[in-house]
């Protein structure tokens, strides 16, 4: 893969870059033992893109390894793992060759690897295949899962270099003064924190007088507060005078392991949950023991089996005597370690899975911080405590689920299978929960049900982590293509999962009715978008129903568990609004890619799709220019854009486009320069007395039209397609067609105009445009052409769609933004990096996707068992590129108190039967003590105070429906059973409380 195929890697790109998908495509990793484990690691890596994946696993596949292998058939059984898994493996990614090992491995064959990855093996295994990829300089991996139980190890080598050690954008700023000092300081300017850490390095550009800052080494950071850091000696440099500007490098850390052999005996462990300081040694010796029992007794510990567990655990007290600081033991810990040693859990091959996964593409490419070296992970609070397993409970029952049933007995098994689970997306991280579930066996059973929604449909885009997918999936729906891959995947789900194609919102209440929400036990959801998961989260608490939540960032993750009557909601808690750009920065004054990338954007919406739009409306409606008159405000531009594309702008030809798209650079990148410049000429001086020019502001030059620069044509091909795209005319992309008609055009000479007011502070900004000159806009009106005298033209907007490469919208953006920051010496930004900002693009990479959902059925096991207790949840944070793992008890739900009565957000008065208005005051006031001052349903007041006397009165006999289809002034739909009532109240001693909302339900 020589080069990176942008349109399916595009959302990894942007975690990874380049630099670290380019050795990950030129690096062949091997995977020793494809049980479970082994293919949840190499499906991650294969969906990233490496160069090669080869396996080795020459075990027969048994009816356990349906358990938790998705690739695997019951036909399969008596075959070999890796040559049935290869094949369905390598449909992942046509850029990935998947292989299967022939021969017998050694230590000279082993080098033909970039990284070796073991699974399901012993301490004497990995010995062995460790000191062989040592003595090679191959990197390896060791892994297990076992039950709730698993670990990871790495071996790196001795001087592995990481090239970027946090994931985390380069920071930049502007400079307000630097010190000459032996340790100077640098301060940026006010309200501009540097965002910088101790040790981290920086260079400079544009420092007026100390000149020897610019292009320097990095330097070493030493924070000295928020706007403030220390960069060493400058004692021997000139003066400085003013500007700079300092951005941070990523200089590469060097990173020494020790040995499998050296750590075993001494191990460096991560840890993985800072509530379980105490596990990571004991399970150490745990898996350690497990080989030295199966050497005495010939088999692993039989689940719940009180003397295989006492054994066990003897062996465990046996090796701690041999450490020269040996654990206090978990007798308990311990055991259940025994009894779940033949378990083998989806959600656990999950988190072991995409969090091992992650370790190979750092170890392959040295993007991120890997870990050093161990990591022991166990959700031994996953195990059910309203169930009693015992080991009667735990036998085979022959079935494809028998290692779940191993850990958590045939009774829980029976209240997994049904369960009845909604499934709110079917993208990444939906795609990972349905294999999950019908893993686990989810909604099999006579009384369970999985259902899906998604009303997208599958794109290129969406192959390279949405697992179930394959490209002859394209364009088809998620939810159906999803549905049917897992029922595949196991045949129990057929029947038993009922897909829609419906967003779930207001608009298919119809759909999602009462009936549907009561009847579920429970939702899950998979979304990307706020919006909607703060609509499903409302249902969740209307309807009393628990829900997990979840969602990625690159490498970072987090789930949160919702549970009634315990936990608040997620809508209790939001993040804070994104950091808007100044509206004068923006016009005016910018210093940054990212404004002039944001600039670029509105531009596109100003020039075809606004304009089209409104056109399309003035065509169609015979009272458009009435209602925009009535909106007030200023239409100035509204209606000057309609008259340019119906008269002066509107084009007969391709050429015509050509010809408006070089005078738009004219326009935009030369005049409109000039008249600033006018306005502010570079050596301007303020009423404080210091250069207007300077902080934030960057004085621009007007740019010369090169038709021989690239960038400048980018931008007139990509101008002239777009404004042909909304006229219906065909274009061209030949640069030569368009370079000779651009030769050709007259420019005409700028000339600046008197009287302009250009905005300098956000008050002006916000001020101006505000009106419109009456006279100029009735002579604008009057210049339109009738609608009657263009019959049948509409025009097409060009709605903005960043995954499509063909339709020139990413390529104008980038040539616009590129063109400004070249008018203010700003560095210009790739493509890439321009469709990522402005596309709004959240970055996601398989393995995080993998690792979250894995938590996130980790906690459904615990939400099927019921559980009322809060400490017995956990909410999950992790960045897979420090790496770094927490979890926290979720936050109780609030408590809120009227008269003697203590309510959550989970609580709510029920009214059954539709009443009056005075009946529902009544009610209120005679069984609660409440009097109401005002009702509303939605956004309908339907009752206050302060309401006119004769509406007051005219509606206390009606019924509150009757109320509502008043103010509507449209019937009430048939499939409303209830309406929502929210109140304000005073209490008995006449003052204000909250009280919770109102449930009247009408049937």
């Amino acid at each position: 893969m020589s080069t990176i195929d942008e349109g399916l890697y595009s959302r990894q790109l942007y975690v990874l870059g380049h630099e670290a998908m380019q050795k990950m495509s030129k690096s062949n990793v091997l995977i020793i033992g494809v049980h479970a484990l082994g293919v949840e690691i190499a499906k991650n890596i294969i969906l990233a893109g490496v160069k090669s994946v080869t396996l080795l696993d020459k075990n027969h596949i048994t009816l356990n390894d349906l358990s938790s292998q998705f690739f695997l058939h019951h036909e399969d059984i008596g075959k070999n793992r890796d040559i049935v898994s290869a094949p369905r493996l390598a449909e992942l990614n046509n850029y990935v060759p998947v292989h299967v090992f022939e021969g017998e491995l050694n230590q000279d064959n082993i080098a033909n690897y970039s990284l070796v990855v073991l699974t399901h093996s012993n301490h004497s295994t990995r010995l062995k295949i460790s000191n062989w990829a040592r003595a090679k300089n191959v990197k390896f991996i060791a892994g297990e899962s076992l039950g709730l139980f698993g670990f990871t190890f790495n071996d790196f080598g001795e001087n592995f270099l990481v090239s970027d050690t946090n994931g985390e954008p380069e920071v930049s700023g502007i400079v307000s003064v630097i010190s000459k000092d032996t340790d100077a300081v640098v301060a940026c300017l006010e309200e501009q924190r540097h965002g910088l850490e101790d040790g981290d390095f920086v260079t400079f550009s544009e420092v007026q007088g100390m000149v020897e800052l610019n292009g320097i080494q990095p330097r070493k950071v030493t924070t000295t507060g928020p706007f403030t850091f220390k960069i060493g000696d400058t004692s021997a440099f000139g003066d400085y005078k003013s500007g700079g500007i300092f951005k941070q490098v990523k200089v590469p850390k060097a990173v020494s392991f020790k040995t499998y052999e050296q750590s075993f005996a001494n191990p460096e462990c991560l840890i993985s949950d800072y509530g379980k300081f105490d596990r990571p040694l004991q399970l150490h010796l745990a898996f350690q023991a497990l080989e030295s029992f199966v050497s005495q007794k010939g088999q692993l510990p039989r689940p719940r089996n009180e003397t295989d567990a006492v054994d066990f655990y003897n062996i465990v007290k046996q090796l701690a005597t041999k450490l020269e600081s040996p654990p206090d033991l978990d007798e308990k810990l311990i055991k259940e370690f025994a009894y779940q040693a033949r378990g083998d859990l989806p959600p656990m091959n999950a988190v072991l899975g995409g969090m091992i996964a992650q370790e190979v593409l750092k170890g392959v490419s040295g993007k991120f911080m890997p870990i050093n070296q161990y990591l022991y992970f166990d959700s031994l609070e996953s195990l059910p405590k309203n169930v009693n397993i015992t080991e009667a409970q735990c036998q085979p029952t022959g079935s494809r689920y028998d290692p779940q049933i191993a850990v958590y007995g045939a009774e829980f098994h029976t209240k997994i299978t049904n369960a009845r689970q909604f499934l709110v997306g079917a993208g990444a991280i939906g795609c990972e929960m349905l294999k999950n579930w019908a893993m686990m066996g989810l909604g099999t059973g006579p009384e369970g049900q999985i259902i899906i929604t998604d009303m997208d449909t599958i794109e290129k885009s969406n192959l390279n982590r949405q697992f179930l997918f394959r490209p002859k999936d394209v364009s088809k729906l998620k939810s159906e293509c999803a549905a049917a891959a897992v029922q595949h995947m196991n045949p129990s789900t057929t029947g038993k999962i009922k897909s829609f194609a419906e967003k779930v919102g207001l608009e298919t209440e119809n759909v999602f009715n009462s009936a549907f929400w009561n009847n579920l036990t429970g939702v899950t959801n998979a979304l990307d978008n706020v919006q909607a998961r703060r609509y499903v989260d409302g249902r969740c608490v209307f309807f009393q129903k628990p829900l997990l939540e979840s969602g990625t960032l690159g490498t970072k993750g987090n789930t949160q568990v919702i549970i009634p009557f315990l936990t608040e909601s997620y809508s209790s808690s939001q993040d804070p609004p994104e950091k808007s750009i100044p509206i004068c920065t923006l016009k005016n004054f910018p210093n940054a890619i990212e404004h002039t990338i944001q600039w670029a954007r509105d531009l596109f919406e100003g020039l075809y799709v606004q304009p089209a739009e409104n056109v399309n409306l003035y065509l169609s409606q015979s009272n458009y220019i009435d209602s925009m008159m009535k909106q007030g405000g200023n239409n100035m531009d509204v209606f000057d854009g309609i008259y340019k594309f119906l008269v002066t702008d509107k084009p007969t030809t391709f050429e015509d486009c050509i010809v408006w798209a070089r005078l738009k650079f004219e326009e935009l990148f030369s005049n409109t320069i000039k008249q600033l410049l006018y306005n502010f000429p570079k050596d301007t001086i303020t009423s404080a007395g210091v250069p207007f020019w300077s902080g934030t502001k960057r004085a621009p030059d007007a740019l010369v039209f090169d038709h021989d620069n690239s960038l400048h044509m980018d931008f007139i091909i990509a101008t002239a397609n777009l404004h042909a795209f909304n006229f219906g005319l065909t274009g061209t992309r030949d640069v030569e067609v368009v370079k000779n008609v651009v030769k050709n055009v007259l420019v005409p000479d700028f000339v600046p105009k008197q009287g302009v007011k250009i905005a300098v502070v956000e008050a002006e900004a916000a001020q101006q445009g505000q009106t419109a000159d009456e006279t100029e806009l009735d002579k604008m009106i009057q210049a339109l052409p009738a609608p009657s005298t263009l019959p049948g033209l509409r025009l097409v907007p060009a709605d903005f769609e960043k995954d499509d490469d063909s339709n020139f919208h990413i390529d104008f953006v980038t040539a616009a933004s590129n063109l400004r920051a070249s008018n203010y010496s700003i560095a210009i930004t790739t493509r890439h990096q321009t469709k990522f900002i402005a596309g709004k693009i959240i970055p996601a990479i398989a393995t995080t996707t993998a690792l979250v959902t894995g938590l996130v059925c980790l906690e459904l096991y615990k939400v099927i068992d019921e559980r009322k207790v809060l400490e017995d949840y956990k909410n999950g944070f992790l960045n897979l590129a420090l790496p770094f793992f927490a979890f926290s008890d979720p936050i109780a739900a609030p408590k809120y108190k009227y008269h003697e009565s203590e309510w959550t957000l989970w609580d709510k008065f029920i009214l059954k039967g539709n009443m009056t208005l005075q009946q529902y005051l009544d009610y209120f006031k005679t069984n609660h003590e409440l009097e109401v001052t005002m009702l509303s349903c939605g956004q309908s007041m339907v009752y206050s105070f302060f309401m006119p006397p004769k509406k007051r009165s005219e509606r206390m006999g009606l019924l509150i429906t009757e109320v509502m289809e008043v103010i509507s002034k449209k019937a009430m739909e048939g499939h409303v059973d209830y309406l929502t009532l929210e109140m304000c109240v005073n209490d008995r001693d006449g003052e204000d409380v909250e009280v919770p909302s109102v449930v009247l339900y009408l049937k």
